[in-house]
């Protein structure tokens, strides 16, 4: 088997034991990215001068049992969102064009301090406001399933640089799906812990209340594996939580059965793909011939979470935004005549249409007049939609669902039409809402031989019971290629 064919906990393995060395796993992702990123566009920023002298440092840590985890040598790839000390981070738009931080975030430091290699920061939707890696200010993102084809967003370059074989593990952001829905069109799987599990130190604020830090990788256990990594509690961050325990992939089994699942009736509905709905039908027969307990329900409140989670995503995100007006870093423009000029043609000529169009959103809801109209009453539907989950998780383990309603779409297709574009969020936003942690994996090949992925949604805290039944369907499904492969064979 080719190294980047390998699970990251198997190449971790085989580093730990000698048998594959730092310098030449790095190497073998580095030719990859070489060879398939002029067609997918999958990464911003790669500085290899900076991973070689970083393979040294880690080769000799190894040496001396400084790195001893199961993931350390292991290379990975970080959303440009994601705070990497001496190394740009965009957010993918031109007013961030030149930013490097002085400090990395807490998830990066985890990476490091666990022995792990920044091959490159990803390409992904401007701000995370989108859901195709479209609205970047430095291109699109390509699937690597289907190059006419988005990757999803707006953790798509992380996504599709798991699925093209250019790294084996990267990390996303989640603000409303925007980890599970680009694993699902990518064909890989990604991991939204419980808010506040992972440090959103250093992450460049979309929605406050609502952004996660979370893994992407080829299978469940290598997500489980980085989670146990970036987990932990930060004082540094106010919404970060003090838990027991980190320990996520520890006995973690296959064995799903007297698993109470839940599949909300609402989620298979109109507006459904057909082959998607099918492809849910067949898990539930397969969960339930290997001893699931499966029970069809009703949620209740779907019909909201739409427009409540934009309300409050823009909301936030307008006054997240603000900060970025040309006079402390960043962008700024050269025409202004004034300080309030230089403001409005800073923010006009460095932000794209989509950021635009929700930082106005955004400042009308919060606006007087409207406030209580709009931006109260989603956050009372907010508490009403956690409530619909606090009384589907008295009676279930873990909730079924599809991860996306179609398919990954046409590059185009979606800006052409921002309420579809919105509306690929539906199966994913409530889990926001509500801080509640969900898994999405690779089910099946439609017919257009494109992935369907599907989530399993778990109540606060309870990422294990989520990752047990992942592993469990996907004992079931057997092993799913990687676009690379496909490309391959």
């Amino acid at each position: 088997m080719k190294i980047i064919e390998m699970s990251a906990t198997a190449l971790g393995e085989e580093i730990k034991k000698g048998q594959i060395g730092v310098k030449e796993a790095v190497k073998a992702y580095l030719d990859q990215i070489e060879a398939v990123e002029p067609s997918v566009h999958a990464y911003l920023d790669i500085d290899e001068k900076k991973i070689y002298a970083r393979v040294k440092e880690v080769e000799k840590g190894i040496r001396q049992g400084k790195y001893t985890g199961p993931l350390a040598g292991v290379p990975i790839a970080v959303k440009d969102n994601i705070c990497t000390r001496g190394q740009a981070t965009t957010c993918a738009s031109k007013i961030l064009n030149d930013f490097v931080p002085p400090y990395s975030a807490d998830a990066v430091e985890k990476l490091e301090e666990a022995g792990m290699i920044l091959l490159g920061k990803t390409n992904m939707d401007e701000f995370a406001m989108g859901s195709t890696t479209e609205t970047s200010a430095f291109g699109e993102t390509k699937n690597p399933w289907d190059l006419t084809r988005v990757p999803g967003g707006s953790s798509g370059g992380s996504c599709a640089a798991v699925a093209a074989g250019e790294a084996p593990l990267a990390l996303g952001s989640d603000t409303g799906g925007s980890i599970r829905q680009p694993s699902a069109f990518c064909g890989v799987t990604g991991l939204k812990p419980t808010y506040g599990t992972v440090s959103r130190y250093g992450l460049v604020a979309y929605a406050s209340s609502l952004d996660q830090i979370g893994p992407i990788g080829k299978n469940t256990k290598d997500c489980g594996a980085l989670l146990d990594v970036i987990a932990g509690y930060d004082k540094r961050d106010s919404t970060s939580i003090q838990r027991k325990l980190y320990d996520f992939s520890k006995d973690l089994g296959e064995d799903i059965r007297g698993l109470r699942v839940g599949v909300p009736k609402e989620y298979l509905s109109e507006g459904l793909d057909s082959e998607i709905k099918k492809a849910i039908v067949d898990a539930v027969n397969a969960l339930s011939q290997n001893g699931a307990i499966v029970e069809f329900f009703s949620l209740g409140m779907t019909d909201y979470v739409i427009p409540a989670y934009y309300i409050i995503a823009c909301a936030e995100a307008s006054s997240n935004l603000a900060r970025f007006d040309g006079v402390k870093y960043g962008y700024r423009s050269m025409e202004g005549t004034d300080l309030h000029d230089m403001y409005k043609k800073t923010r006009a000529e460095g932000f794209g249409k989509e950021a635009k169009k929700r930082i106005l959103l955004g400042s009308f809801v919060l606006s007087s007049g409207y406030y209580d109209a709009y931006y109260l009453k989603a956050l009372k539907t907010k508490a009403l939609i956690k409530k619909a989950f606090d009384e589907a998780f008295v009676k279930y383990d873990v909730l079924l669902a599809p991860a996306s309603p179609s398919p990954a779409p046409h590059l185009g297709e979606s800006l052409t039409d921002s309420l579809k574009m919105y509306l690929s969020d539906i199966y994913t936003v409530a889990v926001n809402l509500a801080g509640l942690p969900a898994i999405s994996m690779p089910w099946t090949l439609d017919s257009q031989k494109l992935p369907v992925g599907l989530q399993f949604i778990g109540n606060c805290f309870e990422e294990k019971k989520v990752l047990q039944a992942a592993m469990g369907l996907e004992k079931i499904r057997g092993d799913f290629p990687l676009a690379f492969a496909k490309e391959e064979g």
